[in-house]
């Protein structure tokens, strides 16, 4: 009996995702009137409706939902622990999904990354680019990448970057119109280039730190983005300063298209880690993913 239950479970959370029978039948490899059958014995079983039908769609009821929210990521954890069965296999394989800033990704996940799916052809990867603190438990990400000091402490982190610094530049055209800040809340009154952060759609505070002294800035200016790239471009055309990783300015400070200000209010901070929960038994593909991310520094 639990064992049908388990499966009729599943059955339901594809046809929840997918919100469509037609589509769940074939990711299941069944017929759509079998798996028809199978959601409504398990409504049956509940005495509960969980799914509205129409004609176009599939909508979960108040009690699909809540039955979503609560068994979805013990749903999910079970998958991957079967998922980790490939290892009685010759060659390991499933999906790996994570998420990450844009510059972890570019600088530190993709390279790896690279490596790992031309190794090894039935392993699969997804990249999904946010700069917000995602569940990813909640969200059914394998793992996650954050600087060492945000990564809550019932996660597993591992260290695949060494430490990080962060820059305040501009392009030389921006200073030929307005003079250098000398402190932090000089930034006030300097046409500031700022990022909105998903969570609750707020704009990153500028952090700073000398001898001690923690200081945060609200900065203000003319430009708001999503994404880094578009910071730095817009930077490099004299629209404004930007705040972000040395390794992402570096090219430009080299070259003399942009230059560092207050560089002695920025101090070095914990690098990047990949977190993950600490009750999750990592699949074969997963292992060799964070075997190739770890990080080794030099002696």
């Amino acid at each position: 009996m639990a064992g049908e239950s388990l499966n009729d479970l599943s059955a339901f959370m594809v046809v929840a995702e997918e919100r469509n029978f037609t589509r769940a039948a074939k990711r299941l490899g069944v017929s759509q009137s079998a798996l028809s059958q199978t959601v409504r014995a398990l409504e049956a079983r509940l005495g509960l409706r969980l799914l509205t039908r129409t004609t176009r769609r599939v909508v979960p009821t108040e009690a699909g939902e809540r039955l979503i929210r609560s068994i979805g990521p013990r749903i999910a954890e079970i998958r991957r622990e079967l998922d980790g069965l490939s290892e009685l296999r010759e060659k390991p394989s499933g999906t790996i999904r994570l998420t990450a800033s844009e510059h972890a990704a570019e600088s530190i996940l993709w390279p790896a990354v690279a490596g790992l799916v031309d190794a090894y052809p039935d392993i699969k990867v997804e990249i999904v680019i946010d700069y917000g603190l995602t569940d990813i438990v909640g969200e059914r990400f394998d793992a996650g990448v954050r600087p060492g000091e945000t990564v809550a402490k019932d996660m597993i982190a591992v260290p695949i970057g060494p430490a990080l610094r962060m820059a305040v530049t501009g392009a030389p055209s921006y200073f030929a119109r307005r003079p250098p800040p000398k402190t932090p809340q000089d930034l006030t009154g300097h046409n500031c280039i700022n990022l909105r952060l998903p969570v609750h759609g707020g704009l990153y505070a500028w952090e700073f730190e000398k001898k001690d002294r923690a200081l945060n800035v609200r900065v203000d200016g003319q430009l708001v983005f999503n994404t880094s790239s578009l910071m730095l471009k817009a930077a490099l055309e004299g629209h404004g300063l930007v705040y972000l990783t040395e390794g992402q300015v570096a090219p430009y400070l080299a070259d003399g298209r942009l230059v560092r200000v207050l560089a002695d209010w920025c101090e070095p901070f914990s690098g990047y880690h990949l977190y993950y929960p600490s009750r999750r038994q990592p699949t074969p593909a997963f292992a060799l993913l964070v075997e190739a991310l770890r990080y080794k520094a030099k002696q």
